[in-house]
């Protein structure tokens, strides 16, 4: 028996691959589904099952082309409606792999139709949890993500939740092993932990969620406590998986044009589509194409574009460093958006050598700043990280104007005024600013580095640093 982790840090996404006497389980799998298919066919394994722990918000699942391409078996626990083939498998089913077994437990909360995979080893012991959204290391499921669809409130699906951890969480054996959906860095969950597998015993010492003498009441204030409104195209995913997607190659194809420097900018006036540059923070400032928005590809950039793109339908024309063009068409696909129509060849350079009209955006350093306050400037200084983090410690002068609510944040900026904007080390800041350039906002200076440049030049007044009590 083989159990891997594939983990992908952009989403903070856990899927697993499960091997047994060649036949193998893919539990909750991306977008691009060649990777499980070469993983197989190393083992020289067939696909038997698509284990879906939920119908996933935060991405999109790769289950429908998985199972078109292996005949392999979708399979959900109670509840579950798919509009295509899936088995709906009862609570306490046992589903054969190989010599080993997979208990379906139905742990409704974070959605009523999530459910959590029990291994079962060739002699019958429980060794491993896939856990899904049910439980992350160090946390468990938000309970406020499927409020419409369960047609209840937040307080009730936190309370079901509590049911399916006291029934069938904490009565499992202290040594298996924890294998969740997501970890820290995910929207799913608001305390998850860096580590992205732990004993369940480890858990039930340590994790808020699981203490054993927290009843009902303490459980449900706790588990909704900081908790900041999900991104806007969750429900979007929601419904994709739910309902079916394109094929990830018909995507692919419809990305994949090459469009010349002429080509580009006439399918950018002749569409609605948004010009996204995946290029790197400081090297999108010194030059990009007019009306770029800049979501740097190494960084957080799928949950990003799903925050600052509202419609999963828009069309979208990308700038990218030469060579990684198919890797930003997947990485968008994987959230969603399946509705990139080309990208510039060559990159910004062919632009700038056929001589076509370019801008850029000022910076600056952190001493520079601290420099002009020092000399009496009056500055605005916008700080654009999460609430949480501002709350955590910021610079006295700055006002918290949060990326993730970019039109409330809007509403706070005069645009005859020139504003400063940082953010923890540069990449949402830049995000920030381009995508307001892009409305008309031509006073907007990006501090370079951000906070941690602004702290480690000692030059600015901080406020005191209080431990964060969520990270959304």
């Amino acid at each position: 028996m083989k159990v891997e982790q594939i983990y992908t840090g952009c989403l903070a996404h856990g899927a697993y691959y499960i091997e047994s006497n060649g036949e193998v389980a893919i539990i909750d799998p991306l977008r691009e589904v060649t990777p499980y298919l070469e993983r197989a066919a190393k083992d020289g394994a067939k696909i038997r099952y698509i284990l879906e722990t939920h119908f996933h918000a935060d991405f999109v699942s790769g289950h429908l082309d998985l199972a078109r391409k292996t005949g392999a078996t979708i399979v959900y626990g109670p509840t579950a409606v798919p509009n295509f083939d899936a088995r709906v498998a009862a609570d306490g089913e046992l589903l054969p792999l190989g010599n080993v077994m997979i208990k379906v437990l139905h742990t409704p909360g974070h959605t009523m139709e999530s459910s959590c995979f029990l291994l079962q080893d060739e002699t019958g012991k429980e060794v491993a949890l896939f856990s899904g959204d049910t439980l992350f290391i160090g946390d468990v499921g938000r309970p406020d993500l499927a409020q419409k669809a369960a047609n209840m409130t937040q307080e009730q699906l936190a309370s079901t939740l509590y049911d399916s951890l006291k029934s069938k969480i904490m009565p499992l054996s202290d040594d298996l092993t924890v294998y969740p959906g997501h970890g820290a860095g995910s929207a799913c969950g608001k305390k998850m932990s860096k580590e992205t597998t732990d004993t369940l015993g480890n858990q039930k010492a340590t994790n808020y969620a699981l203490r054993p003498d927290m009843t009902r009441d303490e459980f449900v204030q706790e588990v909704l406590s900081g908790l900041t409104p999900p991104p806007g195209y969750f429900p979007q995913n929601v419904m994709m998986n739910k309902m079916g997607y394109d094929s990830i190659d018909a995507v692919m194809e419809r990305g994949g044009r090459a469009l010349s420097p002429r080509a580009f900018d006439a399918a950018a006036n002749e569409t609605d589509a948004l010009i996204l540059d995946t290029r790197k923070a400081d090297i999108f400032a010194c030059g990009f194409v007019p009306n770029s928005i800049n979501i740097a590809i190494d960084g957080s950039f799928a949950p990003w574009a799903g925050v600052m793109i509202p419609d999963v339908k828009q069309e979208i024309l990308i700038v990218a460093e030469p060579g990684r063009e198919e890797e930003v068409i997947t990485r968008l696909a994987r959230v969603g958006y399946d509705y990139c129509i080309g990208y510039l060849d060559g990159g910004f350079e062919a632009w700038k050598a056929a001589g076509m009209e370019t801008d850029e955006i000022k910076q600056v350093s952190a001493n520079d700043l601290a420099a002009m306050i020092s000399s009496g400037h009056e500055i605005n200084l916008l700080d654009v990280r999460k609430k949480s983090e501002y709350d955590s410690e910021h610079v006295l002068i700055a006002e918290n104007t949060p990326l993730d609510y970019l039109n409330e944040s809007m509403k706070v900026i005069n645009p005859d005024k020139t504003y400063h904007v940082h953010c923890a080390a540069g990449y949402r800041s830049m995000v920030f600013v381009s995508a307001l350039r892009a409305r008309g906002y031509r006073n907007l200076i990006d501090v370079a580095g951000g906070m941690d440049a602004i702290k480690k030049s000692g030059r600015f007044q901080l406020s005191e640093y209080v431990c964060p009590t969520t990270l959304l």
